[in-house]
């Protein structure tokens, strides 16, 4: 079992064992835990100290695994050319989004407050900088959460995966060609549809807003513009806000707060956009690229709805994007998202060991690369096997009547991928990931009727406060649970408490240094942000603002019109509409097209139609200042007052029907009603 989920009580006398086995002197690869000055207080954010318990289970863990096999380090280092001493990046208003040297903490042993195997993770996506993975080709890692793969093409550079943002992509292609020499771009390759593998590629052609792709090749999987916006628009303001505690954006960099993300350091929050493909990959298939043979393996429905990998056959290269990690990947990610297909996606990796058996070396779109044929086929062979693993043991538990929590609880890994670092649960969880199988397969529900309409937490919470005795009682039976180590236990009793009694300082107090230990103890880079978030938010607040909108203009701008149409059906509010009726066109001058939209029974449809000339009201509007409307940063006075629309027929109907529209803002409570 992963042992950062277990929260039992481990023996002093084991903590001893182990820090006198280990000394305590700073080692490589992370494989000691280091007393580290200040860590015995609370610090100015209000985090508190690794309590006996934390440090104990934390401390365990150094005799499970094999932290003296220090092969990914020596790999992590291998064929570095340069890096950037103060990698810093800034958006257009000067704030910094990508900061490198906010992790220069991270050295030496682990602190008591981190897992020392999420420790020796995050050593080694600290290692950033220019690298030649084999002759012409070379990658950019630690310039944002993903890697940007250059490809030296027989004109120019092939790009594979443009990272996250405008910012940090411009500044890593500069920094490919002072170190390489200047090349123009011949192609560019999005291996998948999620952001931080095309959000950056608009920053490779210059201004984000006048960039032009010229004679450039944009390829993508089948399905990638469909994948790659339409999650966005449709779930984007809920995703965005829990992206937020997945990725622990409000933390500060630090022993107590956020170290890494598993995957790299953490995502670049800056100016995201999107190319459409001028080639897309249908299907497994040969083609040139600029005098580069490149041979496609489709993966669509395993790490990413459209996918692909490649090899370089000349180069006995295969870039296996992001099927596979140095780590065991998320079949439901934190942030929400789809369930991903387990058995599929072990499928995908199964065809992969098969046809990359000639493969001198391995790179992916994180981390760092592999070389040598039987090292690379041992690490495809676990990757497949962890998540058909994970998929068959929570296929046999939910066929005997377990629970969701019940499999999370019990599956255990085989010991040959618990102790391989690349099996090891440092963005997903085998717990998290065994009731994403069951989701899969049968959904929310658990059969017993207690969870067929329980009430919600906000009515049910007061009902067990008073039976439990009242606020005190329970406040005092939580405090003497935090003092015995029983931290879930300890925050279920008080997440009730604080649900029903907003205003309990002690309620909120004890739950964040409960969250605290959580965060700590946890492996899993998003557990431990999510639960470091949540405990600054109980002693902060919720943030003001969320993620900006506005980022995504250009990427919407490139996104269908009817995935903007369906959100906007998503975002009527139900009960404000009841009895309301309209029907409007919506004309987009610059496009040439008119769409219909038509609400009744406090449901929006729309379809491309010409205009309908009994409508009530008919907008005709460019499609930029739609977009502005849709993401916040035009209102009903701009709609009204711009020389980029016209309206014909009735502007109260129009304005009323644009009051049923809800305005999310991104920041709603999470910890507290």
């Amino acid at each position: 079992m992963y042992h950062f989920l277990r929260l039992a009580p481990v023996s002093p006398h084991i903590l001893i064992m182990v820090l006198l086995l280990t000394g305590c002197q700073p080692d490589p690869a992370g494989t000691d835990i280091e007393d580290r000055p200040g860590l015995d207080v609370v610090d100015e954010d209000g985090f508190t100290p690794a309590t006996a318990y934390t440090r104990s289970a934390n401390a365990a863990l150094l005799g499970e695994l094999p932290f003296d096999n220090k092969q990914d380090f020596v790999d992590a280092n291998r064929g570095f050319i340069a890096k950037l001493p103060a990698l810093r990046v800034e958006n257009g208003e000067g704030d910094t989004i990508w900061d490198m040297p906010a992790y220069d903490f991270i050295d030496g042993g682990a602190p008591v407050s981190v897992n020392p195997s999420l420790w020796r993770q995050a050593k080694l996506n600290n290692i950033h900088g220019l690298f030649e993975v084999t002759k012409g080709v070379y990658q950019i890692r630690g310039f944002d959460l993903a890697n940007m793969t250059i490809i030296e093409g027989k004109s120019g550079w092939i790009v594979v995966d443009p990272l996250t943002t405008a910012e940090t992509a411009s500044v890593a292609l500069d920094f490919v060609n002072k170190q390489l020499g200047n090349r123009p771009i011949s192609a560019i390759l999005f291996t998948h549809s999620h952001m931080d593998h095309f959000g950056g590629a608009l920053g490779l052609l210059g201004e984000p807003d006048k960039a032009e792709t010229g004679n450039i090749d944009i390829l993508a999987p089948a399905g990638f513009m469909h994948e790659a916006t339409s999650e966005n628009v449709m779930a984007g303001t809920a995703m965005s806000r829990r992206a937020m505690y997945m990725y622990g954006k409000s933390l500060p960099r630090g022993a107590r707060g956020h170290i890494d993300s598993g995957l790299g350091k953490e995502p670049a929050f800056g100016t995201f956009g999107i190319l459409a493909p001028t080639i897309t990959i249908e299907k497994d298939e040969s083609r040139v690229i600029d005098g580069i043979n490149f041979e496609f393996q489709i993966v669509s429905g395993s790490e990413a709805p459209a996918e692909f990998t490649f090899s370089l056959p000349e180069l006995n290269a295969y870039c296996g994007a992001e099927l596979v990690s140095k780590t065991m990947h998320n079949l439901y990610t934190l942030r929400g998202a789809k369930v991903r297909d387990a058995l599929q996606w072990s499928d995908a990796i199964d065809e992969a060991l098969t046809n990359q058996r000639g493969a001198e070396v391995y790179f992916g779109s994180h981390h760092w690369p592999i070389w040598g044929q039987e090292a690379i086929a041992d690490f495809l062979e676990k990757q497949r096997d962890t998540y058909k693993y994970i998929h068959d043991q929570s296929v046999r538990m939910l066929n005997k009547g377990l629970t969701p929590s019940e499999i999370a609880e019990q599956i255990q890994m085989p010991p040959s991928l618990s102790t391989t670092f690349a099996s090891r649960g440092y963005y997903g969880s085998a717990r998290h990931n065994a009731k994403a199988v069951y989701q899969a397969y049968l959904g929310w529900y658990d059969a017993n009727p207690v969870n067929l309409n329980p009430l919600p937490d906000e009515q049910s919470s007061g009902k067990y406060i008073a039976l439990m005795g009242g606020s005190d009682a329970v406040l005092k039976h939580a405090g003497s649970a935090f003092d015995k180590g029983e931290y879930r236990w300890t925050a279920e009793l008080l997440n009730h408490l604080v649900f029903s009694d907003i205003d309990n300082r002690s309620a909120k107090a004890l739950l964040a240094k409960t969250y605290d230990q959580l965060g700590y103890q946890s492996e899993s880079a998003p557990w431990r942000d999510v639960y470091l978030s949540a405990a600054y938010e109980l002693r902060h607040g919720s943030p003001e603002k969320g993620i900006d909108l506005a980022s995504m203009k250009q990427i919407l701008l490139r996104s269908p019109v009817e995935n903007f149409l369906q959100s906007m059906a998503s975002r009527i509010i139900g009960p404000e509409a009841f009895g309301e009726r309209f029907t409007l066109n919506i004309n987009f001058t610059d496009l040439g097209e008119n769409y219909l939209l038509e609400l009744k029974n406090s449901v929006l449809h729309h379809r491309k139609a010409p205009k309908n000339l009994s409508a009530d009201a008919t907008l005709n509007i460019s499609h930029e200042l739609f977009v502005e409307l849709i993401i916040g940063s035009a209102g009903v006075s701009d709609l009204l007052f711009s020389d980029e629309l016209d309206i014909e027929g009735s502007e109260l109907d129009l304005v009323s029907f644009l009051t049923l529209l809800d305005k999310p803002k991104g920041v709603f409570n999470i910890v507290t009603p």
